[in-house]
């Protein structure tokens, strides 16, 4: 236990700036490419469906559940007030946890905690099993928990580097595509078919402030995550030799 504080408590060193600039290209890549991002998506819907699910225990409501389906979507069932300001809460957190999860994980990598931000990732993604009432959801869990697990215990630093800064970069960018396509789905259809309601539409439900203002406030906040996070990631002074003596 004392050596596993020592690792946690400690930090490492700092990477190079090209271990920086692949991990975030490549999370780019990953969310822009159709295919890929398909798969990785289910990752973005565990953090969204989790966000749901913390507030809502937060805020008094009795958790029942979480389920992933393979379109990659999800759904968070709790009990309670169909109403008030612990549901409001709960319906606006899915969206926000993604970017909100890439921001914080840049806190920690700016203050160089690799390992304390890995073990994060393994203690959240436990309690997102625990939490899962369906084959698919537990699938995806053990993959993805499965996949952090063997990077924590077996990648060198180089590897758990570039992993860590990879899954910051892709929650910052990640958290942002699904409200993107949430603003086209919304414009592309403004009929809901019977029994669809997004996040937003629950929102204006409860608030009776517009879906629109909504799914603006859910970018809002996707949009400061990037900035900040990528101020933190990135570092801030480049040393570039001069061309010239």
């Amino acid at each position: 236990m004392s050596l596993l504080w020592e690792r946690l408590a400690g930090t490492q060193p700092v990477p190079p700036l090209w271990v920086v600039v692949v991990s975030g290209l490549a999370a780019l890549g990953v969310v822009l490419d159709v295919r890929g991002w398909h798969l990785a998506r289910n990752a973005i819907t565990i953090a969204h469906e989790g966000g749901h699910a913390l507030v809502s225990v937060l805020s008094g409501r009795r958790l029942e559940g979480i389920r992933l389906h393979s379109d990659t979507s999800g759904e968070t069932v709790s009990r309670g007030r169909g109403s008030g300001p612990g549901m409001v809460l709960t319906a606006f957190a899915g969206y926000v946890t993604p970017p909100l999860l890439g921001a914080g994980a840049a806190v920690l990598l700016d203050f160089h905690h690799v390992t304390v931000l890995l073990w994060a990732f393994l203690l959240l993604l436990l309690a997102a099993f625990v939490m899962m009432r369906n084959a698919f959801g537990l699938l995806v869990a053990v993959v993805v928990g499965g996949a952090v697990f063997g990077v924590t215990a077996y990648g060198t630093a180089l590897i758990q580097s570039l992993f860590s800064y990879g899954v910051a970069w892709f929650l910052l960018f990640g958290g942002l595509r699904p409200v993107i396509e949430l603003a086209r789905s919304r414009r592309r259809d403004r009929r809901r078919r019977r029994g669809q309601v997004s996040d937003a539409d629950q929102l204006a439900r409860l608030t009776g402030v517009s879906s629109g203002v909504w799914v603006c406030l859910f970018a809002l906040v996707a949009v400061i995550a990037i900035v900040v996070g990528a101020r933190l990631l990135v570092p801030g002074t480049v040393h570039v030799p001069h061309a010239f003596g």
